[in-house]
């Protein structure tokens, strides 16, 4: 593999590596002391209702997507930002042709965001943000399956303190106030991208996202299984070892490997001729994945969804992340990045038309987030119908 094939290796996910030093000083205080609000406001500890509340699959109806608005230039960068934006309303605008949804946004920039949404974007300025992780600062939804919906905090910290969070700290309490539901913080520190859920029991996740002295110290593997299947309403965790320390989120398995049913599974696979550690770690995945059972004991059946050629897609930078696997789900559609390969990327819009019959796949350019090191799953947030 060429120099510019190494550094575009599959899943080099070095997200918002040119983050400035300054921002993750400068709030500090205001950190430790939103953190110690949000832990007061919602003692952490095991989530209410495990046995009857689950965190359903993400194909069940919506009642809407939950965004936030990125406004930072200290976080992009002057030049980045406004690419970033414009990506972003691209993402919000598509999935509101299937969906209501909701852009959190600050006050200071709710006009620029109204104007790139548009009419059918909701822009929220009552729920401040950092940036525009969603999917990581959200809270996630459960449902009881008789009318019932709350809601779990994963006590988000900037991916081990990486990054300037004290307002993306409290998102998630304060949507699920917003939406009038009970909320609890898990037993565990995390990001919504790091678990996948079935619906039905079982999870999966990389330890090395979640067993990380920067998100949960001296908690071990069992402490952590735990917390997790309290917090989702599930019996079992399926495990891979993932990538620690190549990106701020320490390889998160929303990028990888999905659950799209109860025992079915994709990953996004290498091309055969590349052996970085993203590589080999997404061979793992699928390895564990096809040998694994569900929590109800069935086979695992996995399906691969081959991701493009770093050198035939459009970007240059090193730190792209090129995840076809990291697709949202809404009513109705399917949305996924496309990023220039042609070939592959026509190949992938098939794919998942095929494993999602019914839904429209809709391929989005979003070459800007994808330089951030995110895609489509890690902006979005969905909140089922109860």
């Amino acid at each position: 593999m060429n120099e510019h094939a190494v550094n575009h290796s599959y899943g080099s996910l070095r997200r918002r590596g040119f983050l400035a030093a300054a921002g993750l000083t400068a709030a500090g205080a205001a950190l430790a002391a939103a953190e110690g609000r949000a832990r007061a406001a919602s003692p952490r500890g095991q989530a209410a209702a495990a046995g009857s509340f689950r965190v359903p699959i993400e194909d069940v109806p919506h009642t809407r997507t939950w965004m936030a608005w990125p406004d930072s230039s200290s976080i992009w960068g002057r030049k980045l930002l406004s690419g970033v934006q414009a990506d972003i309303a691209l993402i919000a605008r598509t999935v509101a042709r299937y969906e209501p949804v909701i852009m959190c946004a600050n006050s200071g920039s709710a006009a620029g965001a109204r104007s790139m949404c548009g009419s059918s974007v909701t822009v929220l300025t009552s729920i401040p943000v950092d940036d525009c992780w969603m999917r990581d600062s959200g809270p996630v939804f459960r449902t009881d399956g008789t009318g019932g919906l709350d809601a779990v905090g994963l006590n988000f910290n900037g991916w081990g303190k990486k990054q300037t969070h004290a307002k993306d700290a409290l998102v998630a309490q304060r949507i699920a106030a917003y939406v009038g539901v009970p909320f609890t913080s898990a037993g565990l520190v995390g990001e919504g991208g790091a678990i996948e859920q079935d619906g039905a029991g079982t999870l999966m996740a990389t330890r090395s996202s979640l067993i990380s002295a920067q998100r949960n110290p001296g908690m071990s593997q069992a402490q952590l299984e735990s917390a997790m299947c309290a917090a989702y309403g599930a019996s079992k965790v399926l495990w891979f070892d993932g990538v620690s320390g190549q990106d701020i989120t320490d390889d998160h398995v929303d990028a990888t490997s999905r659950f799209r049913a109860p025992g079915e599974a994709l990953v996004q696979m290498p091309l055969a001729t590349d052996t970085d550690v993203y590589a080999k770690d997404a061979r793992q995945q699928y390895q564990t994945l096809s040998s694994s059972t569900t929590a109800s004991g069935g086979r695992m059946s996995v399906s691969k969804l081959q991701g493009p050629d770093y050198d035939r897609i459009r970007s240059t930078n090193r730190d792209f992340l090129a995840s076809y696997a990291n697709y949202y789900v809404c009513n109705g559609a399917v949305v996924s990045g496309q990023f220039g390969d042609a070939q592959a990327d026509a190949a992938a819009k098939a794919t998942l038309a095929r494993l999602y019959p019914g839904r429209v796949v809709e391929q989005l350019d979003i070459d800007r987030l994808g330089t951030g090191g995110g895609g489509i799953h890690c902006v979005t947030q969905q909140q089922p119908v109860p």
